[in-house]
């Protein structure tokens, strides 16, 4: 008997561990913030932490026993359940962000990362869910986009902000606007902003391009013409003015409108009338026009290159558009905007720019401006098959700039929007696969011998 004891006592030492233990695992999954749930080999819930009450509104004691999909109404729930990704093929899920229905019906934004269960010898016993709620950084995005943007123009600089203040009284007014900035630099969509707000937002928005078509046939396609009117005119021909009608007229690059026309679109704005080639009489026009140039036109007009009484008549209002260098206060929430949209265009999950590129990114100059900054992005967007664009994801030429040791001098409190943690980056990389350092320096893009450098730089095992 004496020699059973030790067994004895072994045991109940076990079984006291492990009710310890799962007093522990209640009190860590009762004090994370992020909702967690775990369920068996059949997606039935065996726990329910109070942080997926909060955000799901279903009481653990409803939850427990029930499949995952009945409690926990995703939009991917039919379509493509992660969860049942991770039991079927032993893959993690990290951090995909979804929407789910609460309990009162609401909406609520969350990302997921899943992972199996397995016991001591390998077995899956089931897998667990970890969610976190994006409500209030949705809200803080919406917030930003609703302070600091008007349709798709993105700005907080001072100069663009006024602009933007000034847009809805401009655009509900029918005056001609003028909208001078270099090329990239937005010009068009102030143009369209202009028309959306409108009263004229419902009727035709027609662009002409002043310097695309050569001047003798400019005229054709802006007024139209009448059968015999030349000796190809076969039959009668609408103009882009008379498709326009009840609408906005945008002329773009209008400094390179050709002299001869210059007098027609200001008879066009005086009188609001035009003729088409061949017509007999003038046809009225219920049109508002706007137009852009990448030039001076005033300065254009002191050596008579343009029309001085045109341009008058053009710049009743007339908005001016900073480059993109005298406003960098703008990169990153440009930035943001178009990882957003091209994670949407191209069904990616990228989550930003890392520290190195975007300091890259914030001191380039940008000839090209906003165009410019847009293709820098869809071009790391094309190359990048990890989770952050990083330097080598730039284009060549931004590549050969090194960052400064200092970052420029910026307008306090200026976020760093997208700018990710490339410690972090590689943590994550090499959890999500095993430690495996090939498929981890597959998914950030680099090669395996630059991991393994950044790994030593790092500390990380």
């Amino acid at each position: 008997m004496p020699a059973d004891r030790p067994k004895t006592d072994s045991a109940e030492a076990v079984l006291k561990t492990l009710q310890q233990d799962g007093r522990f695992f209640k009190v860590i999954l009762s004090s994370i913030a992020d909702g967690v749930f775990t369920v068996d080999k059949e997606r039935r819930i065996t726990s329910f932490n109070p942080a997926a009450e909060r955000v799901t509104g279903v009481p653990a004691s409803q939850a427990m026993g029930q499949k995952c999909y009945d409690v926990f109404h995703a939009n991917i729930c039919e379509s493509g359940c992660l969860l049942e990704h991770t039991l079927r093929t032993g893959e993690e899920v990290i951090d995909i962000p979804v929407r789910i229905l609460n309990s009162k019906g609401r909406t609520v934004p969350i990302s997921i990362s899943t992972a199996v269960l397995r016991n001591e010898d390998g077995k899956v016993l089931g897998a667990v869910e970890t969610f976190r709620d994006l409500s209030a950084i949705e809200d803080l995005r919406k917030q930003l986009e609703r302070s600091f943007s008007v349709e798709d123009i993105i700005s907080k600089n001072a100069a663009m902000l006024k602009l933007f203040a000034l847009l809805p009284d401009v655009a509900e007014s029918e005056s001609t606007v003028l909208i001078q900035g270099p090329s990239g630099s937005g010009k068009e969509l102030f143009a369209r902003a202009v028309h959306s707000l409108s009263l004229r937002r419902d009727k035709p928005y027609v662009i002409i391009n002043c310097g695309t078509l050569p001047p003798t046939l400019f005229e054709s396609e802006l007024f139209g013409y009448k059968k015999g009117a030349f000796t190809d005119a076969k039959r009668d021909k609408l103009g882009k003015l008379a498709l326009a009608e009840g609408g906005t007229v945008f002329f773009d690059e209008i400094g390179d409108l050709p002299p001869q026309t210059q007098v027609k679109l200001l008879r066009l704005l005086q009188q609001k009338e035009y003729e088409p080639l061949g017509a007999l009489k003038p046809v009225n026009a219920d049109i508002r026009i706007v137009a852009a140039t990448n030039r001076d036109l005033k300065k254009l007009a002191a050596k008579n290159r343009f029309r001085e009484d045109l341009y008058f008549r053009l710049a009743v209002i007339r908005f001016e558009i900073p480059p993109l260098k005298e406003r960098r206060e703008d990169i990153p929430y440009l930035v943001d905007h178009f990882i957003r949209r091209f994670n949407a265009r191209k069904g990616k999950n990228l989550l930003g720019l890392t520290p190195r590129a975007m300091e890259v990114v914030l001191n380039h100059d940008y000839p090209g401006n906003v165009r410019e900054l847009e293709n820098i992005i869809e071009y790391g967007f094309a190359v990048c098959r990890g989770r952050a664009i990083d330097l080598e994801h730039l284009p060549v030429e931004l590549q050969e700039k090194p960052a400064p040791a200092e970052p420029p001098p910026v307008a306090a409190g200026r976020p760093r929007l997208r700018a990710i943690d490339e410690p972090t980056l590689i943590r994550e990389a090499l959890e999500l696969h095993g430690g495996n350092k090939g498929a981890a320096s597959d998914e950030l893009g680099i090669d395996r011998t630059t991991l393994w450098r950044k790994m030593k730089r790092y500390g990380i095992r």
